[in-house]
């Protein structure tokens, strides 16, 4: 299911691995979502806070920033709090995803994932 007739929805996605980046930009993208990429953690709470995204899906360990200090920072921040978040983490234990979870993500996927199940997810929050 395409977005075309709706509104085009804007993700910010921040992830350091170069192949998941261009595999999952690509399906978005094809699914009619604009997408906003950082290879790092470094601008992402600006960049929040400027375009005011549809949804954030940003990798738990990157360079600068990982995602789940982003995270902590965009749900103590009264103007983004609102906006869902999803955390892609090479952690799948148990405790990861409960500790995401708990502290305000919307989902959380343990890589490797489908990108297919990726929109799923995406759509499910956001429609």
């Amino acid at each position: 299911m395409s977005i075309e007739n709706q509104k085009q929805k804007t993700v910010i996605f921040a992830e350091d691995d170069k192949a998941i980046t261009q595999l999952v930009k690509f399906k978005l993208e094809k699914e009619g979502f604009k997408v906003v990429h950082f290879q790092d953690g470094e601008g992402v709470i600006d960049a929040v806070s400027k375009i005011l995204p549809d949804i954030v899906i940003l990798d738990d360990m990157m360079p600068v920033q990982n995602g789940i200090s982003i995270l902590k920072e965009i749900k103590v921040n009264p103007q983004i709090k609102h906006i869902p978040v999803i955390i892609l983490s090479d952690k799948g234990q148990e405790k990861d995803i409960v500790r995401g979870i708990e502290i305000g993500a919307s989902d959380y996927i343990s890589k490797p994932f489908a990108p297919s199940e990726l929109i799923v997810r995406i759509k499910r929050i956001l429609y």
